[in-house]
């Protein structure tokens, strides 16, 4: 494919969700520059790479220090996480002038969709000279407050109103920046046109556990909820996830063309992006999933199979960081491998909602990053627009909308298991 087809795609991508040509170009430069004209690493996901960093940059516009800071950690840090993927030693930087010369966006057509990931995030700390972010269970520093001495500061005890089972407090400095301006909520809501249909016929009694009682974990062989993910639990006794299952959800996200997809007749992506001649489906991961012990199951709340409705249980705080990367969340205790940290709640939105959304957005919100629920696509023979879902948790959500992936220096990495509605964050 030639590079001029290759820039007209990116901007077909991006106008679906109605950003600019002349804002997405500049960040189309810089990328192709960082990324030595690597194109893959922008088409990966839907042009994840060239969407977050636009919102990046639209989310930092206006600090004082923007342009200044550079951080501890090279000119790299300036990129969204998940895009410091590999050693830039002894790559050769195009010039400024010949990445300008391929980009000549068509000046019509739709916009298209991002790619919206629903999943689980599991802390990591593998060492892995590919990921950028080794140990990343780093010892929490002693003091949560991060700000200079003397300086004011907002403190809110508990952004959560009492919703979750733990209080999260919210710190950053008093006129460096504006409160989050957000509703929080712990569970998702549908915000209008999604059609979600979650009902118990649809569970078949052979998938659950009636007849057990106490902890399915603490029994030697599985009950019948480990059946549709090969005979085993995908959690430990210690409530973690089994490293096997986690090394595979890694792998996925840093390796997606050497696993299985699936690809839809009439892909609402696609749909999206052009709606009178869409092109073929790209193709969605068959992922990992966790399936827990449910409604129809017979065992306690407390068993070793419910852990994500348990709800959050670690110690979180959002803050304001100084690599002027917006707000952030950090642990204020040591996570073990594979341990829970939370659900990603939002509204829940058809695809068409979420472009005409961005179409209408006055450009002062701070936008989270929208997660697409296409876990069951494959399935599905043609999905109507009401059956199209993502995750916008822009306006309500939870805690979840403050993890900042674009940190060079953060200590978490995100790995996401798309299930059926819902996306979660270990």
């Amino acid at each position: 494919m030639s590079v001029r087809e290759r820039a007209r795609k990116a901007f077909q991508a991006t106008r679906a969700l109605g950003l600019p040509d002349q804002e997405v170009t500049p960040v189309l430069e810089h990328l192709l520059k960082l990324f030595n004209n690597n194109w893959d690493l922008i088409e990966s996901e839907d042009y994840r790479a060239l969407i977050d960093a636009y919102f990046e940059l639209k989310e930092n516009k206006g600090e004082d220090n923007r342009k200044n800071v550079v951080g501890d950690y090279g000119e790299s840090s300036r990129l969204p996480k998940r895009l410091c993927l590999q050693d830039s030693e002894g790559q050769a930087s195009p010039t400024k002038g010949s990445a300008r010369q391929i980009l000549s966006p068509e000046e019509h057509g739709k916009p298209s969709s991002v790619n919206l990931q629903q999943g689980a995030t599991f802390l990591n700390k593998k060492d892995s000279s590919s990921s950028g972010c080794s140990n990343l269970c780093k010892k929490p520093q002693q003091q949560p407050v991060t700000c200079e001495k003397n300086r004011p500061l907002h403190i809110i005890n508990d952004i959560t109103k009492g919703t979750e089972n733990v209080k999260i407090s919210l710190v950053g400095d008093i006129g460096k920046q504006e409160l989050p301006k957000f509703t929080y909520m712990r569970d998702n809501i549908i915000y209008q046109d999604a059609y979600v249909h979650i009902s118990l016929a649809r569970v078949a009694d052979e998938d659950c556990c009636s007849g057990c009682s106490g902890d399915c974990l603490s029994v030697s062989i599985p009950c019948a909820c480990a059946h549709e993910t090969g005979g085993e639990f995908a959690y430990t006794t210690d409530g973690q996830l089994r490293d096997k299952f986690l090394k595979a959800c890694i792998s996925m996200k840093q390796d997606p063309e050497g696993h299985d997809s699936v690809y839809c007749q009439d892909c609402p992506l696609e749909r999206l992006k052009n709606e009178y001649k869409p092109e073929k489906c790209k193709g969605h991961l068959v992922r990992k999933f966790i399936k827990e012990c449910w409604r129809k199951c017979g065992c306690s709340m407390q068993c070793g199979n419910r852990v994500v409705q348990r709800g959050i249980t670690c110690k979180l705080q959002v803050f304001w960081t100084r690599e002027g990367k917006g707000w952030g969340v950090k642990t204020l205790q040591d996570l073990p491998k594979g341990t829970f940290v939370c659900e990603y709640v939002g509204e829940i939105l058809t695809n068409t909602e979420l472009f005409e959304r961005n179409l209408k957005g006055s450009g002062n919100e701070k936008h989270t990053y929208p997660v697409t629920l296409d876990a069951d696509w494959g399935s599905e023979r043609v999905l109507k627009d009401e059956e199209a879902l993502c995750l916008d948790a822009t306006f309500c959500g939870n805690v979840a909308r403050f993890i900042n992936h674009s940190l060079a220096g953060c200590c978490c990495e995100k790995h996401c298991l798309r299930t059926f509605k819902k996306c979660f964050l270990y």
